[in-house]
């Protein structure tokens, strides 16, 4: 009872933090309180369109989500504790990094909002890259402006602000122009010793347009760079009346600098501290390393962003995990099924994915590719998914689940040997979330093996990056005086969440080596699958 009068208190005096993400598939609201515990939260589901040949939401749809995902937050308030919400502690704002957003110098959107799906930026990625001698990824702003650039569009001339999809949400509550240093890092290469964009590719790029004759320079149309726990504007009448249209909503409440999903995501596993990280699995798989320094050079597989407070990040990401692997379970279910025995998911995963821990290390000279997609890590611009063995394979289910688990980690292994190979980064823990890991053990063990460092779960795995964001909205409000980032996580927000640490074993690792070496030679195969099949 005491904890429910305590949260009650909490919403009545705004001694909570509001973060709210715009996902590419479901924008979530998620209110804490002073505990970092969820005391409420909405969503509104939604999906990109295909408009002019590009993937697209649209203004209205973005506001529409807004509004509802908080309105739904603010009734589970209110149904549960009889409040209606008028104020809280502080806010902030997160999506999908990358895109492109441009408006002119009435504030108008110049042209439809183009997300980071849209795969038509090659050319100005790889001229920039080339310029800057700094990868820059197709999905990033400046790639989208650039190639803007390239096919001499009518609106370019006109631009006077481009953000992202963060970016505006907060500009349009707030009336300023600023963006969190992990979101700008995906609009424009950082500099960690100054937390801002690199001065010398801004002058670069400046002088690859010069002969243009644009009205603009590029630093006059990216917003300002904030670090996490600074001051980034507040709600304005005008945002409060956007955000709920009912005008219970109180203006003058402090928004921290908007993020993107990578930095929630790291807020969300306490993955910001130099030498650790974190892997994101499902569709797809991604792992985000904190560095100690900058990269000696550019390496196409591996994206450079920051953390939500500057330290560089290397971002390995693969188009394809685990697809394969649940359609092959998917397929056990069916003879299961057929065979009168059908049993629940979380059983059949279970089972299943238990007999890898009895399977040769290796996988016993068997062989998988789970490309649904093209894997730009490994240069194929079309996907097969297959699965193969020769004479002297050892072909036993143990051995078929292991390798179905070794593959999903396949692509993403040789993006991070470049980092702990080439490199020679160092990483003292790696934080894993996603659905590959609710069967205990097993994910955990087989990615251990393959990254050859710690892996940990912990029971904060799934909240989100909408969760992530309001802790950092939570940090603005109550960080103890210059206290860091990593040090609020670490005595604050974590200091009592359970962890599960699973340490590599040396047997797995040397047989997930055995494993790599098998899958880069059958590359050659996966390609010819490519060529022939249909």
């Amino acid at each position: 009872m005491s904890s429910q009068v305590s949260i009650e208190q909490a919403i009545a005096k705004g001694e909570t933090s509001l973060g709210i993400e715009f996902g590419s598939t479901r924008i979530k609201a998620v209110l804490i309180d002073g505990r970092f515990q969820t005391i409420a939260s909405g969503s509104y589901e939604w999906e990109n369109q295909l408009k002019d040949g590009f993937w697209t939401y649209s203004l209205d749809d973005i506001i529409t989500g807004l509004q509802e995902a908080y309105r739904e937050m603010k009734q589970e308030v209110e149904r549960n504790y009889g409040i209606t919400l008028q104020t809280v502690g502080s806010i902030g704002f997160s999506a999908m990094m990358h895109g492109y957003m441009a408006f002119d110098d009435s504030d108008k959107l110049l042209v439809p909002f183009r997300t980071w799906r849209n795969a038509t930026t090659g050319a100005a990625a790889r001229a920039l890259t080339e310029e800057f001698k700094f990868n820059i990824p197709e999905r990033w702003s400046i790639a989208h402006l650039y190639q803007a650039i390239l096919n001499e569009e009518e609106h370019v001339p006109q631009i006077r602000f481009v953000t992202t999809l963060a970016g505006y949400i907060h500009w349009l509550l707030t009336g300023k122009k600023a963006l969190g240093i992990g979101d700008a890092s995906g609009m424009f290469p950082i500099d960690e010793s100054t937390q801002n964009y690199n001065e010398s590719m801004i002058q670069q790029f400046n002088e690859l347009v010069a002969d243009k004759g644009y009205p603009w320079k590029v630093s006059d149309l990216l917003p300002k760079v904030y670090s996490a726990g600074e001051a980034a504007g507040a709600l304005s009448e005008a945002g409060a009346k956007i955000l709920d249209p009912t005008l219970d909503l109180q203006p003058g409440i402090p928004l921290c600098p908007p993020e993107g999903d990578a930095g929630t995501g790291m807020v969300a596993t306490n993955s910001v501290r130099k030498r650790t990280g974190n892997v994101s699995v499902g569709t797809s798989v991604f792992a985000m390393i904190v560095l100690e320094k900058e990269l000696s050079k550019v390496y196409p597989e591996i994206d450079m962003v920051t953390t939500p407070n500057g330290s560089p990040v290397g971002m390995v990401h693969a188009n394809n995990c685990s697809s394969d692997l649940n359609a092959w379970l998917g397929l056990f279910r069916e003879f299961s099924e057929a065979a009168g025995q059908k049993m629940d998911t979380e059983k059949l995963y279970s089972v299943l994915l238990n007999k890898a821990l009895e399977a040769d290390p290796d996988g016993g000279g068997l062989l998988s590719y789970g490309y649904y997609s093209g894997e730009n890590i490994t240069g194929l611009e079309e996907g097969r998914p297959l699965f193969v063995r020769s004479p002297e394979s050892k072909f036993n289910l143990a051995n078929f689940m292991r390798v179905h688990l070794f593959t999903a980690f396949g692509a993403l292994k040789i993006g991070m040997d470049i980092l702990t190979k080439e490199e020679n980064v160092a990483i003292d823990s790696i934080l894993a979330h996603g659905g590959l890991f609710k069967t205990p053990v097993v994910g955990q063990k087989m990615m251990a093996a393959a990254l050859n460092v710690p892996v940990s779960v912990t029971s904060t795995a799934g909240e989100g990056g909408a969760w992530g964001m309001a802790v950092l909205a939570s940090y603005l409000l109550n960080k103890n005086g210059e206290e860091s980032l990593e040090n609020f996580l670490d005595e604050k927000v974590f200091s009592d969440v359970e962890e599960e640490e699973i340490r590599p074993d040396a047997a797995d690792v040397k047989g997930f080596e055995v494993f790599i070496e098998r899958y880069k030679k059958g590359l050659v195969i996966e390609q010819a699958a490519v060529d022939n099949l249909v």
